[in-house]
């Protein structure tokens, strides 16, 4: 078996593939900056309720999995390479991938070689932008999509900067606007 563990900077995403490749279990949690001890529970619970006797090989990725990986002497793969690699075997015909993590945004371009443009410092457009924006509207992040797929309306809502979207769409609130149409903004 073999286990991947994806240590972000807010979450913990697992998944564990059988000897046939196939998921046998997945897991995305936030971490809350409990890194050690939620990695610690999480990889407990792979043994005991997935692996049972079995060996598994692990492998590290992610903004904090890097450091985690190498404190513990465990195999690291870049978490760009690792989600070209996912693509390729789930969806072969991919020609870009749009990865938002807790703290910054990726693209890959996968024709033609490989070309990834990563965000600048600001976290616009990112993990915790979207999070900021479900609380804003005072639902889970989980809600977002679901409120969005029931608008009827788009309104204009500044794309490159978070402060300017939270500037863009507080006035909507104010105004009545339904947090659905806000959600697919």
């Amino acid at each position: 078996m073999i286990v991947g563990l994806d240590v972000g900077s807010t979450t913990i995403k697992c998944v564990v593939l059988d000897e046939s490749g196939k998921i046998v279990f997945s897991s995305y949690e936030r971490h809350y900056s409990q890194i050690a001890s939620q990695t610690a529970t999480l990889l407990e619970q792979i043994s005991k309720e997935v692996l049972k006797s079995s060996k598994a090989r692990l492998m590290v990725s992610g903004s904090a999995g890097m450091g985690m990986a190498d404190r513990c002497s465990l195999p690291f793969i870049q978490e760009v390479y690792a989600t070209r690699i996912a693509a390729k075997r789930l969806v072969p015909d991919t020609d870009v991938i749009i990865e938002l993590g807790g703290e910054d945004a990726k693209i890959l371009y996968l024709t033609h070689g490989m070309e990834v443009r990563m965000n600048g410092s600001c976290a616009g457009g990112t993990g915790a932008f979207i999070d900021q924006m479900a609380s804003l509207l005072q639902i889970s992040v989980d809600e977002l999509n679901t409120k969005a797929s029931k608008a009827e309306k788009i309104y204009t809502v500044a794309s490159r900067c978070g402060v300017f979207a939270k500037s863009d769409i507080q006035p909507l609130l104010n105004q009545g606007a339904r947090k659905s149409d806000i959600s697919a903004s």
